[in-house]
């Protein structure tokens, strides 16, 4: 691989990463609430992405896939109240990836016993990071971010083999959109308490349209590059980033417990997603 698609690489997994540090800037201090920051980044990310593909945004996509990205986008924001970056971060890969694994299974798809191993070696270290002590997640929030994460890796087996992947997102946006100003709206009137400051506004936009939109879009342009081991693995890497970023950023601790957690898992999906021979 030359410089230029390590260098788009590089971007793209910053930009994912990006997304829990914003999420977690905006959404802690009550810069913003996470319903208004789920409707913005939704909203935002559909205006650039319609920007991007044009009229093939308003043909492609389907109800489906925008229903498991809404729910994804929701309880992100949700858990983000609760979780730091890095955790959060570490917890939606692996649901993630461990959905999509499941999904292959389900379809069919043999698995070795190496990735066997890999699999139970990443549930361990999950049973590790929500052991009892001083640096165990809140558990809602942790439940809510696994079942985000459950709810992206169904998006993503939906949008499988897709002719034209980023009119495929741009569409799934838009209807993502439709679907949750109702929805923010009902949360507003039963209880959910609206907060608009101007700095959560602007994390919420920048996480709609230059980490969202824009990482996707770059992604897809980067993926001709690498092969699938390549792109599976290389994925590995943006929890550690969100940490980071949660710590250089947010001054967050990076715990032992969930540095110890974290390697255990990324070394396990590692073992998971590389394909049999």
């Amino acid at each position: 691989m030359n410089s230029r698609p390590i260098i788009m690489l590089l971007a793209v997994l910053i930009a994912f990463a990006g997304n829990s540090v914003l999420a977690r800037m905006a959404l802690w201090d009550g810069e913003v609430d996470p319903w208004s920051f789920t409707a913005i980044r939704l909203m935002s990310g559909a205006l650039m992405l319609a920007v991007l593909t044009g009229r093939r945004s308003f043909k492609c996509g389907s109800f489906t896939g925008a229903i498991w990205l809404t729910l994804y986008a929701l309880l992100f924001s949700l858990a983000y109240v609760k979780l730091t970056t890095g955790t959060g971060a570490l917890i939606l890969f692996a649901a993630v990836q461990i959905t999509m694994i499941g999904g292959g299974i389900l379809r069919g798809e043999r698995m070795s016993g190496r990735q066997l191993c890999g699999l139970g070696l990443a549930g361990a270290g999950l049973i590790i990071l929500m052991q009892p002590g001083l640096e165990r997640p809140v558990l809602s929030g942790a439940l809510m971010m696994s079942a985000a994460g459950i709810g992206w890796g169904l998006y993503s087996l939906k949008g499988r083999g897709s002719v034209d992947p980023l009119a495929e997102t741009s569409g799934n946006f838009i209807r993502a959109a439709l679907i949750i100003l109702p929805l923010t709206v009902i949360a507003f009137k039963t209880g959910a308490a609206p907060s608009f400051q101007p700095a959560g506004i602007i994390y919420a936009v920048i996480s709609g349209v230059v980490t969202s939109a824009l990482g996707y879009a770059l992604w897809y342009k980067t993926l001709p590059y690498l092969t699938r081991i390549q792109a599976s693995v290389s994925q590995l890497s943006v929890p550690v980033i969100a940490a980071l970023g949660g710590a250089l950023i947010l001054l967050e601790p990076v715990t032992l417990t969930f540095t110890a957690a974290c390697l255990i898992i990324l070394c396990g999906l590692g073992m998971a997603l590389i394909p049999r021979r």
